[in-house]
């Protein structure tokens, strides 16, 4: 088992950035690669990044390219996602996920393990 719990969400206006933090608990760290996935209201849930075991190899969904940045600390057992240049459209509940699959995973199917959440809203 692994458990997952996301920080640092909030309420933040148009053009503001934020970090939020995944904190894994359990089995090794290393062994899973990481993702970042969003819902907003109404909307089905959405890849944001993905990043894998070692930290060398990441993806993002092409609205956050150039925004967003995700990384993680294997000795601290942490992941994180810096976002920058915010949006309205950003705003969704932000859950991380853990993949025993190589690489860095696209598709919410790869994903074991996942968090409760945690929301972020932009404001315009």
């Amino acid at each position: 088992q692994v458990q997952l719990v996301e920080s640092g969400g909030g309420l933040v206006q148009a053009g503001s950035s934020l970090r939020l933090s995944c904190a894994a608990s359990g089995r090794t760290f290393s062994r899973y690669a990481m993702g970042w996935f969003r819902q907003a209201a109404g909307k089905e849930r959405e890849r944001v990044a993905a990043i894998s075991r070692s930290g060398t190899t990441t993806t993002y969904t092409d609205s956050v390219k150039g925004r967003f940045t995700i990384s993680r600390d294997n000795a601290k057992n942490t992941m994180y996602l810096q976002m920058n240049s915010l949006k309205p459209d950003d705003t969704a509940v932000y859950y991380c996920a853990a993949s025993p699959g190589i690489g860095a995973p696209i598709h919410s199917g790869d994903y074991n393990y996942w968090g409760q959440g945690t929301q972020v809203t932009v404001s315009s």
